[in-house]
Order: C-alpha cells, then sequence, then structure tokens
C-alpha cells in the first residue's frame, strides 16, 4: 500500500543506530510525543526520518513532515505545519484552530524537525495539538527538550567513537567522494573517527577533505587544530568542540572566495539554485563567474548538498555561515541583495503570469516560499513601501495556491506600516480583497475593493483599473448580483479599451475582467453568448500555454453543458479543469472542478462513480475548511446530483462509493477520477 503523507527523500545511506531506532519505535507506539534530542550535527532528523518510514503502516492517515528550519520567526510555524498536512484552509479563522480541526479524528504522525529556534512557539503548538487530536502522535527533533508533561525524550548520543558504525560512516561517506579506503588506511580512518568523537557531521566533513589533502593529512590538521577556530567560540558550546573544531577546519580549509560564498549563502532561509546563489552571492572580490566554480567546492567539501539542480546548507552550517556573515559586517547588505532579488522574481512572475511560463512561475513561488516570507520580514522592518511591492506581487499567487493566510497576514502588515500610498498599493490592495474573498468575509472584502478602486482611479494604470474591477465582479457574483458583475467590468473595459490587437493581446487583468463577464452571462441565463466567448477566450488561453484563466473557462464550459443537458461534454470540460486547477496546486479550485464532475457522471447515470467523485470533493472541500461554495447556482445543482446519484445506485452503494472518496488519500482518489472520465 502507497504511504499517505510527506516524508523527504533520504539522499545517503543510513548508517547505525538500530538500537536507538528500535527505542524510538517503541517510544512512538507507547506515547503521544517524544522529542529527539542532541547537539547539532548528531544525526536526529536521520534517525527521526527512517524512524518515521519504517512506522507508515501504523497510521492510516499518513506520515508528515514539517521542516521548520527556514522559518526566521515563530509568525508562519502552524501556518509552515499546516502547510505540511496538506491544509489549506481558507477560512478567516486562527490557523491554529483550523489546524486542530483538521487534525481532529484523523490518526497519524507528524514530525516537526528543527524546534529549538523557536522553542517556546513549538511547545506551545504541541501542547494544542496533544489537548484537541487524541489519536496524534508527535515526534519532534530539537537541541533542546520541550518539558511538557507528555513529552519522552530520546537524548541521542553520538555514535561510538570507538566503534564500527563511525568508521563505517567515515569509510562510506570517502567511497560517495570517489577515494574508497584501503585496508592498510583503517587505523589511521579509526583514529580520525575517534578524535571527532563519532559526531555523523563531523565525520562527512573530514570524509570529504580525504580526496585533496589525504588521510595523514586530514589526521595532522585535526591534531594541530583540536580548538575553536577564528574566534568563533560564541556560536559553539564547548560540549560541542569536535564538531566545532570540524567545520571551523572545513572553514580554514576553504579558499577565500568559498568562506565568503558560505556566508552569503547562509542568507537563503531555504534551497536555492545557481542563479539565485550568482545574484544573490556576487559583489566586491566574488565574481559573476567565480560563483558555479566556487559553489561546486563547496559542494566537494559537504558544505553545500546539491540535489538536481537545487542546493542547500544544513542547518549547523548555515548556522556557522551566518556567524561569519555578522564577523565580515554583511549581514544587512547580503539580506537586501536577497530581498533585491526576491523582488526581481516576483516581478518576472507577475509580469508572465498571462503566457507559456504560468505555471513554472506559481512552481518556482511555491518552491521559494520560504525565502519570500524571509524577504518579507526583511522589508517590513528596512522598507515599508518595497514590501508592498512585493506581497503586491506574490499575493495572487499564493492566494490561490495555500498560502492564503500567509498572504493576508503580510499583505494587511505591509499596507498598515506603508502610510503614504505608493504605486505597489492597488495590486496589494486587490490581493488582499481576493484573500478575503476567498475567506468569505465579503463585507470586509467588499471594504477593500471600493479601496482599490478609489486608489487605483487615481494613481493606478489601466491594469489596476481592470483588476479593481475584477475584484468588484466577483464579489457581486457571489453575492448573487450577476448583472452588477457585468456592468462593473463592461464600465470598466470602456473606461480603459484595448489596443487595437483587441483580445488577440490582452493584459492579465483584461483576461480577468473578461472572465467575470463569462460568469456574468452564465448566471444571467445567456448561455450561449457565455458558451461563445468562453470558446473563444479558451482558444487564446491554449494558444498562450495559460492555465490559471483556462480552468475557470473550462468551469464554465461545464456548467454550460450541464444546464443545457450534454453532460458528457460536461465531464470532458470539468476534467480538464480539474488537470489545470491540479497543476496549480488550488484546492479551492480542484473542490470546484470535482463538484461539476460529479454533478456531469450523475446526470449520466452512472451514480456509483458519482457517489465517488463526490466523497472526494468533499474531502478536499474539507481541506479548505469550508463547506461546498461557489455561486450561488451550485447549490441546487449539487443537490440535483446527489438525487439522481442515488436515483441509479442503492443507497448502500452511493454510501460505500462516497466514503471511499472522502476518506482515501485526496490526491490518489483525484488521479483515479481523472482516470475514470478518460476511460
Amino acid at each position: 500500500m502507497r504511504m499517505r503523507g510527506y516524508l523527504p527523500e533520504e539522499h545517503s545511506s543510513f548508517v547505525g543506530r538500530e538500537s536507538e531506532l528500535t527505542l524510538l519505535q517503541d517510544l512512538l507506539k507507547a506515547r503521544r510525543l517524544t522529542t529527539i534530542t542532541g547537539l547539532g550535527g548528531v544525526g536526529k532528523s536521520r534517525l527521526a526520518l527512517r524512524a518515521a518510514r519504517q512506522a507508515a503502516g501504523e497510521y492510516p492517515d499518513g506520515v508528515w513532515w514539517a521542516d521548520l528550519s527556514m522559518l526566521q520567526t515563530d509568525r508562519l510555524l502552524v501556518n509552515a505545519v499546516a502547510d505540511a498536512v496538506d491544509l489549506s484552509d481558507h477560512t478567516p479563522r486562527m490557523p491554529i484552530d483550523a489546524l486542530c480541526e483538521w487534525l481532529a479524528g484523523k490518526r497519524l504522525l507528524l514530525v516537526l524537525d528543527g524546534c529549538e529556534h523557536l522553542l517556546g512557539a513549538c511547545t506551545a503548538l504541541a501542547a494544542d495539538l496533544l489537548t484537541t487530536v487524541p489519536d496524534l502522535t508527535l515526534l519532534a527533533t530539537s537541541r533542546q527538550a520541550m518539558r511538557i508533561r507528555a513529552e519522552e525524550v530520546l537524548s541521542l548520543a553520538p555514535l561510538a567513537a570507538d566503534g564500527a558504525d563511525a568508521l563505517r560512516l567515515f569509510t562510506e561517506r570517502m567511497t560517495d567522494g570517489g577515494r574508497p579506503l584501503q585496508p592498510h588506511e583503517e587505523a589511521v580512518a579509526a583514529d580520525i573517527c575517534h578524535r571527532l568523537e563519532g559526531i555523523p557531521l563531523a565525520l562527512e566533513l573530514a570524509a570529504a577533505q580525504v580526496p585533496q589533502h589525504g588521510l595523514a593529512g586530514v589526521t595532522a590538521k585535526l591534531a594541530s587544530r583540536f580548538e575553536a577556530l577564528d574566534g568563533s567560540d560564541h556560536a559553539w558550546p564547548p560540549r560541542q568542540q569536535a564538531l566545532r573544531t570540524t567545520v571551523g577546519w572545513s572553514h580554514e580549509l576553504c579558499r577565500p572566495l568559498e568562506r565568503l560564498l558560505w556566508a552569503r549563502l547562509s542568507v537563503f532561509a531555504d534551497g536555492f539554485d545557481l542563479a539565485a546563489a550568482t545574484r544573490v552571492c556576487a559583489a566586491g572580490p566574488l565574481a559573476e563567474e567565480d560563483i558555479a566554480a566556487t559553489l561546486q567546492a563547496l559542494v566537494d567539501q559537504s558544505v553545500v548538498q546539491r540535489s538536481g539542480d537545487r542546493y542547500r546548507m544544513l542547518d549547523t552550517i548555515r548556522e556557522y555561515g551566518a556567524t561569519w556573515l555578522h564577523e565580515l559586517g554583511e549581514e544587512a547588505e547580503a539580506a537586501g541583495r536577497h530581498a533585491d532579488w526576491c523582488l526581481q522574481l516576483a516581478a518576472r512572475a507577475r509580469a508572465e503570469w498571462f503566457g507559456a511560463r504560468q505555471m513554472y512561475w506559481y512552481a518556482r513561488l511555491a518552491e521559494t516560499h520560504s525565502d519570500l516570507c524571509a524577504a518579507m520580514e526583511h522589508l517590513l522592518a528596512t522598507d515599508p513601501p518595497r514590501a508592498v511591492e512585493l506581497i503586491g506581487s506574490v499575493g495572487f499567487f499564493w492566494v490561490c495556491c495555500g498560502h492564503l493566510h500567509s498572504a493576508r497576514a503580510y499583505l494587511e502588515q505591509a499596507l498598515a506600516r506603508c502610510g503614504t500610498p505608493g504605486p505597489h498599493h492597488a495590486a496589494a490592495l486587490w490581493s488582499l480583497g481576493v484573500a478575503l474573498t476567498l475567506q468569505g468575509e465579503y463585507d470586509e472584502a467588499r471594504r477593500i475593493s471600493a479601496r482599490c478602486t478609489r486608489h487605483a482611479s487615481r494613481n493606478g494604470d489601466a491594469d489596476d483599473r481592470l483588476d479593481a474591477a475584477y475584484l468588484a465582479g466577483v464579489l457581486a457574483l457571489l453575492l448573487g448580483r450577476p448583472l452588477e458583475a457585468a456592468a462593473t467590468v463592461d464600465r470598466a473595459q470602456e473606461t480603459d479599451p484595448a489596443p487595437d490587437s483587441g483580445m488577440e493581446e490582452p493584459s492579465a487583468a483584461r483576461l480577468r475582467c473578461r472572465l467575470v463577464s463569462v460568469f456574468a452571462l452564465t448566471g444571467t441565463g445567456r448561455l450561449a453568448e457565455a458558451r461563445e466567448m468562453a470558446q473563444e477566450m479558451k482558444q487564446l488561453c491554449v494558444a498562450k500555454g495559460e492555465f490559471w484563466t483556462r480552468a475557470y473557462l473550462n468551469y464554465q464550459l461545464a456548467l454550460i453543458a450541464l444546464l443545457q443537458g450534454e453532460p458528457r461534454e460536461a465531464a470532458g470540460h470539468a476534467r480538464a479543469m480539474l488537470v489545470g486547477k491540479r497543476g496549480l496546486g488550488d484546492s479551492f479550485g480542484v473542490a470546484l472542478g470535482l463538484d461539476l464532475l460529479a454533478a456531469a457522471l450523475a446526470a449520466q447515470g452512472k451514480g456509483e462513480e458519482a457517489a465517488f467523485v463526490s466523497g472526494t470533493s468533499e474531502a478536499y472541500w474539507r481541506a479548505t475548511g469550508h463547506p461546498q461554495r461557489g455561486m450561488p447556482e451550485l447549490g441546487a445543482m449539487r443537490a440535483e446530483c446527489e438525487r439522481a446519484a442515488r436515483a441509479a445506485v442503492s443507497d448502500q452503494t452511493y454510501e460505500a462509493a462516497f466514503h471511499q472518496g472522502l476518506l482515501g488519500e485526496p490526491a490518489q482518489n483525484l488521479a483515479r477520477a481523472l482516470e475514470r472520465v478518460q476511460g
């Protein structure tokens, strides 16, 4: 059976720890909270990952991994955990309330990896979860225990310095680096393991130096440098002497440009690619043309890990780099370059939203979410107008792909801190209005919509005014006022007419307004006109490689086909919508599409299939925190779907299929639903 949940991949061999692994497995069965403690680099995360993977079969609702190391403050702690367990909450509730409700009734294992820098907030979160979610098991990794009553602590010591496991780890990492251990060298390797006290990270760093310096050279260097190096004592407790020495020695062995790059890379909250490293780290003596070779040198020394075209530093290594960045006096400068890179990334994403790279940008911004948040924190403290610019550029992406709470929080803070409205206020107000609308806070959304309209009309450009009209139009649609919606977007398009090229090269804002027009035509019963406009726009989107608008056009075409008595055609459009929304990571859109697909199947007399899809839809709706939502007319369609499906099969068959869809793994069930329609 395929494991439910998410666990990171293991990129290297797991060595030793058999007794600790057995003990941890027993603790997971007996206790609700187990915390693996130990010094940095001792292997806490590796042990937790292996234990979680082996225990997966014990948890019917999955094993889930929340990497907390990239969080710089506790502001987004609950949101990060919600993301980790596939909760895409679209309600205005407190995130902790939504998380507890989502987990309630589930039997799962949740791993909180890297709690030490947020220990107080993690302790409070663990206490809340254990109190409100009785079938939840928590596994945490931290350099310090949480010290709450439910906690069992597994203190992880280094590998036995004179044991077989330390030697095996060292020699395997030597082999990985292209320098196998020769039989006559075993005594020298064993001496190195003894000097490094069996600390896994220290062993790996030392092994990475063997190809260049040889075993004898590594031994000599360690013998002469068993003290803290280069003034780094304040960052490393005395009990970590071996690790501190090895990391410091690795740093000392680096060439000057490699040390500088190591320090500057510490500004990244999560992974990065070569282009990002070049943009953020190239300055002064470290030229752009030096970055690729210098970065590869750090990979060769195990300072940086590489997976495909992505790079990342372990927490302990990044902390050491951050210490040196401080010593160099470059913290503010590096954070500024990092924020500049994020702003540039966000601006490109917004500019290329309508086009063949749209799907790429949704994935890219999801991949760099932690770094965008870090840049937001920096800009909120140092340059609020630019914080408005950044969140105004990425807000719509975040709102549409699961980061709604983060988007709203940052939008509200940035707008509040930036006293004087600037050129990017309209985009930020528009994104905030969309977020509030998706959360169902229509009164507040209308207030923000009015502000957005006023600001855009006074200070914005044509696209700002069109986006303000789009927001007002969507609100009117959701409140059951399609005529008002049509009038709003029509007026905006007349005020700012399209260039001579018309719909051949529309802006993203104009395209969204046209989408509101299609919805309004359907809502007023003008189905033939709506269908014609939707098909025309869909052809344009296909030609441009655009997905977001196309998905909602398929939604409308499916609804129109249902209303016109063409359920097979409706099923095809609904399937196309779901493919697009799945690719964008839009759980809200997936839930809407599944409702339509279920209705189309029921109208064809496929009651059991319709029940299964309806159950899957309900699972997605629950992941958003909402009951079924959408335009007012969808309520009657959903009721008719259930009536027709139950009429086609027995109630028992309907209930069984519905619960199969509801209780199964949502992504797998979505794939099954798409396969059935395709077949």
